[in-house]
């Protein structure tokens, strides 16, 4: 009911609309319409009551609140449900509980803080309050699930593609699923699944983009690796906004996998890879080696040309990947 107030308001805003005719479209009492413009009112809204006039909005809170986020949604099936909290240990939790009560495909489940965030590797996110947008999708894929690491891959693409229309930016891709914008780590993107044998019950994909986190707030052990959208943005970016993009773009690609596969996919992610053709060192827990990647082969692996011209394929979650020191390359 509050979504539906918040709707009128805004379609009438910055004319007011008294409480008789809320109540009378609506269909609920003038002191029901009251108790709701309070809540909402808590929740951070800015609505005037002027005297004989009625109800006006005047702003809204810098908040990923479900009713703005569905408010600026262009797509038809994800995001359509929101699952919100000021706070939790990490969004993709709260994903694989509700997939696992059985929530609906597409559901999308967003936070303002996360203080258990992590990232690939079981490496940690930093996940400030208010100045990132911390969020994870459910997806129920009809696909079999050897596929769902591609969905990594997907996720990237979709992520990578909307900051730099929404932002004017270059930002690239760092296999598999790291987004950099001058060389520093703006985006982390981790993929978890539930599967039994030939069926995926569920996967979850959480996405951490770093929107306006201030130097200060950084841990001194990321500040030189790390960056937000706001330090190269020319305009203040609305999280809102920018998750709404993230989503309609997510949602095209998904349905373009459903219809096609993933090689369509793959193809745009070799258009904003940063890291082949670059020398590469690999540290695996049996091995450490240089070379060069050339390519990802079709289920996504990392292909390298080893210095002694031996070909590896290497697993997104067995390894990492740094740049030779010798090599380095300006977004690396």
């Amino acid at each position: 009911m509050r979504t539906k107030i918040l709707d009128i308001l805004r379609a009438n805003s910055p004319a007011p609309i008294s409480g008789e005719e809320l109540s009378a479209q609506l269909k609920i009492s003038r002191t029901a319409i009251w108790k709701h413009i309070q809540v909402l009112k808590k929740e951070g809204y800015a609505i005037e009551a002027l005297p004989k006039k009625g109800y006006v909005l005047t702003s809204v809170p810098d908040k990923m609140l479900p009713a703005e986020i569905i408010y600026k949604l262009k797509t038809k099936w994800l995001g359509r449900q929101v699952k919100y909290e000021e706070s939790v240990t990490s969004t993709n939790e709260m994903g694989k509980t509700l997939a696992n009560a059985g929530c609906a495909n597409g559901v999308v489940c967003v936070a303002e803080e996360q203080f258990g965030g992590k990232g690939r590797l079981s490496r940690g996110w930093f996940s400030p309050a208010g100045e990132g947008l911390w969020f994870s999708v459910v997806l129920k894929p009809p696909f079999m699930p050897d596929e769902a690491p591609k969905c990594t891959l997907l996720a990237a693409v979709a992520v990578v593609r909307t900051i730099n229309e929404y932002a004017g930016v270059k930002a690239v891709i760092k296999w598999p699923n790291d987004i950099l914008l001058e060389g520093k780590k703006l985006v982390g993107i981790l993929t978890e699944m539930s599967a039994e044998f030939g069926h995926i019950n569920y996967i979850v994909i959480g996405i951490g983009i770093n929107v306006c986190v201030p130097k200060s707030k950084v841990p001194e052990e990321l500040r030189e690796s790390a960056i937000s959208l706001a330090d190269v943005s020319k305009e203040k970016v609305n999280r809102v906004e920018l998750l709404a993009a993230v989503l309609k773009n997510l949602e095209e690609l998904y349905e373009m996998v459903l219809a096609d596969g993933f090689a369509p996919i793959l193809e745009l992610w070799r258009q904003y890879s940063t890291t082949i053709g670059k020398e590469v060192k690999v540290i695996a827990p049996d091995m450490t080696y240089t070379g060069t990647a050339i390519d990802i082969d079709e289920n996504g692996l990392l292909v390298v040309e080893r210095d002694n011209g031996v070909i590896e394929k290497v697993v997104a979650g067995d390894v990492s990947i740094r740049p030779v020191q010798t090599k380095r390359s300006k977004y690396e």
